[in-house]
């Protein structure tokens, strides 16, 4: 088999006193230089780059961006650099800390009849967007569907997040998890919590799959590790993930109990228990007595609508007639009731904390 090298070419207005800046301040390797009488051309190699510095080549300076597990320590601290022959180099962490931005809270209603438009996003999938706004990047709310089923060409994988659920509405889907044994077959009203950076891949599912996907923040990253197998040879369901464990929860023969609102039950995810705390995933249904107005006191508080109907009337706001697909974001401090409830009403509600207060408002 033919060896193969790619390189980064780079122009450079000072090759003699580069050569001292990329060995010596960005530890690269010298492994070659030419002509010798009169060298305009180097080539460098390192933190899985191979750069050529060639003085004959036209175009603006470039820009390297290094990462390093002790950045402090890397160039005598400094950030941002510039090289005696003009490239720019930033570094920086290779694995900086996740920033949760401040919730900027909003009334928000996503309507499914409003035909937001579906984009194709990663391995295919068609995505909506359920809270445009983000609350300030604090959060994501994706409806996600496959229409035509089979294989999935997805990856191992991660995420660098503070919390992912994914919620299946309606078909089914296979993924397979690290240190959770063979693959899990996600139906329709069950869940997944993914802990942060917990190698996963979807492997296949039904046609006309839903799910609904909430990850915080907003912005993050998303790794393929190319290196981990799936399934991996150890069941490891006690294994956590900074602080939080792996949920497979089964709708299923759950048991039913008062919610938190009047006139309405709801299940319990386990999600609460097994984030410490982070987040809470309940499935809400019609119950006895009425509907009362509320206020809460969470930081954010999600609803989906999955089945039936409900009103969702807010102080100040004109009421709103949710049906399936449609979604809502109440924020804290707002007065607000779930009225009319349809008989076979249906509600995904998620929130963050997992543990929070609720008034009757009267």
């Amino acid at each position: 088999m033919s060896e193969i090298r790619a390189e980064i070419v780079l122009p450079t207005a000072s090759l003699r006193k580069d050569l001292s800046f990329f060995t010596n301040v960005l530890r690269m390797r010298l492994d070659m230089i030419y002509p010798a009488d009169n060298p305009a051309v180097a080539v460098f190699s390192g933190h899985g780059l191979r750069v050529r510095l060639d003085a004959e080549e036209e175009g603006n300076p470039a820009t390297l961006n290094i990462r390093t597990d002790d950045p402090d320590g890397f160039a005598d601290g400094a950030r941002d650099l510039v090289s005696p022959g003009g490239t720019r180099v930033f570094v920086d962490a290779l694995n900086p800390p996740l920033v949760l931005p401040p919730t900027e809270h909003a009334f928000v209603v996503r309507r499914l009849a409003d035909q937001a438009p579906w984009v194709i996003g990663r391995a295919g999938m068609q995505y909506r967007d359920l809270i445009p706004s983000r609350l300030g990047g604090s959060i994501i709310a994706s409806h996600i569907r496959i229409p035509d089923g089979g294989p999935v060409p997805d990856m191992v994988h991660f995420h660098k997040v503070g919390f992912q659920l994914i919620f299946c509405y309606k078909g089914w889907v296979d993924v397979v998890y690290e240190d959770q044994g063979p693959p899990i077959r996600l139906t329709a009203g069950d869940c997944f919590i993914q802990p942060p950076e917990i190698r996963h891949r979807v492997l296949e599912a039904s046609d006309g799959i839903e799910v609904i996907e909430i990850g915080v923040p907003a912005e993050h990253i998303t790794e393929i590790d190319h290196e981990m197998k799936l399934p991996t040879p150890h069941l490891r369901p006690d294994r956590e993930w900074q602080g939080q464990r792996f949920v497979y929860n089964v709708a299923a023969g759950a048991d039913w109990a008062p919610f938190r609102l009047p006139g309405y039950v709801s299940r319990d995810t386990t999600i609460n228990r097994n984030t410490r705390g982070v987040a809470s995933v309940q499935v809400v249904r019609k119950g006895q007595g009425e509907p009362a107005w509320t206020v809460h006191d969470a930081d954010i508080l999600f609803g989906f609508v999955m089945e039936g109907a409900v009103t969702l009337e807010g102080e100040g706001k004109d009421p709103f007639r949710l049906t399936p697909g449609d979604a809502f974001v109440i924020p804290p401090g707002m007065r607000t009731r779930w009225a009319g409830p349809s008989a076979d009403v249906e509600i995904l509600e998620v929130s963050l904390p997992g543990a929070f207060a609720t008034e009757i408002a009267g």
